[in-house]
Order: structure tokens, then C-alpha cells, then sequence
């Protein structure tokens, strides 16, 4: 597939690196020379410089005989144009857009986006992303990283393992013996700072981190086995009433069970877009670094605080703060993927990559065939696929012992019809199951050769 990424900052990065390292030809655009140097001279792609959005600059990259264009540049108006040029004047198949401006993802103009309009395939929203994983970190509060699959019946949790857990130093086959009723598997540890994909005489110890694959009814039991609580979030500070906190905000006024959510916005303005959007919640104008302030939002009680401003810094000193003064939970917004190193030792709980997330987004549409759903671990450490089995691949009414799949892969999860069922050994998958599969990224076009995705591609 030949691909042309319009942006090489790091969510166009990320996104040729993993499509470079599955043999696809990709070409990436930007009009910074020196982020089209890194990018040709760290990966297998080919680099044009210049304005995405110009035609003679498409016509380089090779915009004639592209099957995909991913504008992902830090303009909205570029992408939306960079696509537009693509179809009319190259008539590039499948375009993809991200757009971070609010005005151009409301409903009202949700038929814009339309081949005889404006003609962009898939619409990528970094804030709504961001603020869905924000909602699932909430909904885990155990959890240093949390997605959904198969339709909602599955989670994948990631957790960090303390000297309470009762499981600790056993071998990961003796969980199996121990809660035989228990639709839970772990599919990947994170040892110090290198992850692998276990082996069923691997045991787990104290500062693991761990992921594992649940069925959503069986969450607060494998939490509960592995020495975490399920404790429930009712009063949630978030600092930060820009795009993301006012979506979350939002979206937490509308359950039915009680949620005390109380914003801080530093930006006047921006606090009173927000309360001028919220009907019960309480929306506080100052500083969220400000100690009297977070006292005045009642910290010391709350549950969770979610920073999400838009500097990295203030959200990792606002979260600390917030600890130290009592708040049980904290969870940050960070860009900067070399701070995350920093969450552990600033005792911060959890933490949100908006670049993972988008880039996950977009994988998850670029992905061939039936793939479903595509999350990224960790720094594009590890990919986690969703796909339903097509009648003509070769892993189609097989054991999953008899697959023959790479070391660095494991089965976390399948569907059958509406049940989910935990995979064995002797679990037989079955054309139209939906499978999760937990790959290290060198192993997923191994697994996409397995699922034999790439022949229903358009």
C-alpha cells in the first residue's frame, strides 16, 4: 500500500513508523526540512519537503498513485484542503483528516464531510479522543492505562503490581488453577522498563506492570486478585475547561449516578464558555497550581483530579499538589513522552499521551480488512488488534495451540456471537469471531499475515 503522511511532527512519526515497518511504501510531508530528515534518515520512507496542501508538493510525494493520504499537520484548514486537492486533483481513494477545532466537529455540519463536499473519508478528533481515555482511566481507577474492546464486553487494564497483591511469585499457569471461573489473562509485563509477552511458567513481581485482558463483568473481581480496589469516583476535580475537560465534564453530567465534578480554568474566558455550557457543574476561574483555590474546590475529598491543560508541566505540579493535599487519585495529561518516567516517582496515578491516542485512532482506520480496532502500547512498544476471522485465513477453525503464532503475540480475548470467551489452548477460533490479539510490534505483520486482513483492504 502506498501511503503519503502529510505532517512528520510526533503523531505523523509514530504513525509512518508503524506503517514503514509493515512494508508499506510511505512518503512523508512537511514543511520543516530538518522533521523530513529525521524522519528518512530514522525510517524506511521517503521525504518531500514543502507545503502539504500544494499540489506540485502532492505530485512529488507521488499523490498520483497513492491508495491513502493521512493529513495530521498542526492545521486544521491545511489538512481539510490537503484532502480536498488529493481527491480532485489526484483522486487519491481514502483520505483521513485530524481536526482539532470544535466548530468543525459539531453535528450540524457533520454532512460537510461528504465526497461531493468536502471530501475527507475519516475525521480524526484529537480531543474527543483524549477525552474518551480520560472517561475510561476514570472508569479504572486502579488502572495506569485502560481500552475497550469487542463492543464494550472486554477491557484491557493496565496495572502496577504491589508487595500487597496476594498473586505475587506465582507462576502465571497456577492462575488458571487458583480461579478457574475467572475470564481474565495476562497478556503482557512491563519489567523494569522493558515489556515482553509472558510465558505461562513467567511469575509476576512486586513493581510489574501488568496488562491483562478482562471480560467487563469480571473487572472489579481481577482487580480485587490482583491487590487493586474498585473504588468508586464521586467528586472529580478537573483543572483545565478547554476542549478536553469540557467534554469530559459533559459527558459526566449526563449519568444517571451522582458525580460531583467540579473545573478550574486559568483563562477567564474559557471558564465562562464553560459554565455557560454546564448545567451542575461548578466551574471555579484561577490557577489549579493555587493551593487556596484547589482548597476552595474541596481536594482534600475528592476522588480524582484529571489535569488537563494544555502545559504538560502545570499538569504533573497540579497533580502532585493535589495528592499531597489529600485528593485519593491523579491523572495527567502529558505530551512530552519523556516525562512519563517521572509518574511513578511523583506518585501520579495515571497518565493520558494524546499522541498515543490519536495515533491509535487513525491506525485504527488505516488498519486493512476487518481490523476492527488497533490500540498502541506504551511508545509503539506493543499494538493491541481487534479483527473478526475472515473464512479465508489460515487461522480459521484452528486451536489457538495449533496456530502458529510468533512468540511476541497472545490471544487476550474472543468473541463468539455476544458472548466473550476466555482463550485456551484448546479454544478453536471460528470465521466471524472477533479476536483481540496483544502483538509486540515487530510480530504485527506476522499477525496480519495470519489474519490475511490486507485482501479486503478497500
Amino acid at each position: 500500500m502506498k501511503v503519503i503522511i502529510c505532517g512528520a511532527g510526533q503523531v505523523g512519526w509514530q504513525i509512518a513508523r508503524h506503517l514503514s515497518g509493515e512494508n508499506n511504501d510511505v512518503t512523508v510531508v512537511d514543511n520543516n526540512p530538518e522533521l523530513v530528515r529525521r524522519a528518512t534518515d530514522t525510517l524506511d520512507v521517503q521525504g518531500v519537503a514543502g507545503f502539504a496542501s500544494y499540489p506540485d508538493v502532492l505530485d512529488r510525494a507521488g499523490a498520483r498513485d497513492a491508495d491513502m493520504i493521512i493529513a495530521a499537520t498542526h492545521s486544521d484548514e491545511v489538512n481539510m484542503i490537503t484532502c480536498q486537492v488529493a481527491h480532485s486533483v489526484f483522486s487519491v481513494q481514502r483520505k483521513i483528516a485530524r481536526l482539532r477545532a470544535q466548530n468543525y466537529l459539531e453535528s450540524i455540519y457533520s454532512d460537510l464531510y461528504r465526497r461531493d463536499h468536502l471530501p475527507i473519508d475519516v475525521v480524526i478528533s484529537p480531543e474527543k479522543e483524549v477525552a474518551e481515555a480520560a472517561l475510561q482511566r476514570l472508569a479504572a481507577p486502579a488502572a495506569f492505562d485502560t481500552e475497550s474492546f469487542l463492543e464494550g464486553k472486554a477491557q484491557l487494564i493496565g496495572i502496577t503490581i504491589d508487595a500487597h497483591c496476594p498473586v505475587v511469585n506465582t507462576p502465571l499457569r497456577q492462575l488458571t488453577d487458583l480461579f478457574s471461573t475467572l475470564r481474565a489473562i495476562v497478556v503482557g509485563i512491563r519489567r523494569d522498563g522493558v515489556l515482553f509477552v509472558p510465558s505461562p511458567g513467567d511469575q509476576i513481581f512486586v513493581n510489574d506492570d501488568c496488562y491483562l485482558f478482562t471480560d467487563t463483568k469480571d473487572l472489579t473481581r481481577a482487580l480485587e486478585i490482583f491487590g487493586k480496589t474498585h473504588a468508586k469516583q464521586e467528586r472529580i476535580v478537573i483543572v483545565g475547561g478547554g476542549n478536553v475537560g469540557l467534554a469530559v465534564a459533559r459527558e459526566l453530567e449526563q449519568r444517571t449516578d451522582r458525580v460531583r465534578v467540579k473545573v478550574i480554568e486559568k483563562d477567564r474566558k474559557i471558564a465562562e464558555r464553560a459554565a455557560d455550557a454546564l448545567d451542575r457543574t461548578i466551574v471555579l476561574n484561577g490557577d489549579g497550581l493555587d493551593s487556596s483555590l484547589l482548597e476552595e474546590a474541596n481536594i482534600t475529598s475528592a476522588d480524582a483530579i484529571l489535569a488537563v491543560t494544555d502545559d504538560d508541566k502545570t499538569n504533573l505540579l497540579t497533580s502532585v499538589r493535589a495528592k499531597e493535599m489529600g485528593c485519593k487519585m491523579a491523572i495527567c495529561l502529558i505530551n512530552d513522552p519523556t516525562l512519563i518516567p517521572l509518574m511513578g516517582p511523583l506518585d501520579v496515578d495515571a497518565y493520558i499521551n494524546p499522541r498515543a491516542t490519536t495515533v491509535s485512532s487513525i491506525l485504527r482506520h488505516v488498519r486493512h480488512g476487518r481490523v476492527r480496532g488497533v490500540y498502541s502500547i506504551g511508545d509503539a512498544e506493543a499494538e493491541v488488534i481487534e479483527a473478526q476471522v475472515l473464512s479465508t485465513s489460515s487461522i480459521a477453525g484452528k486451536k489457538i495451540k495449533d496456530i502458529d503464532f510468533p512468540e511476541g503475540v497472545l490471544v487476550g480475548a474472543v468473541l463468539k456471537g455476544d458472548k466473550t470467551v476466555k482463550p485456551t489452548g484448546e479454544t478453536r477460533i471460528e470465521e466471524a469471531d472477533v479476536i483481540t490479539i496483544f502483538a509486540m510490534s515487530a510480530d504485527v505483520p506476522e499477525v496480519e499475515r495470519l489474519l490475511q486482513v490486507t485482501i479486503d483492504f478497500f
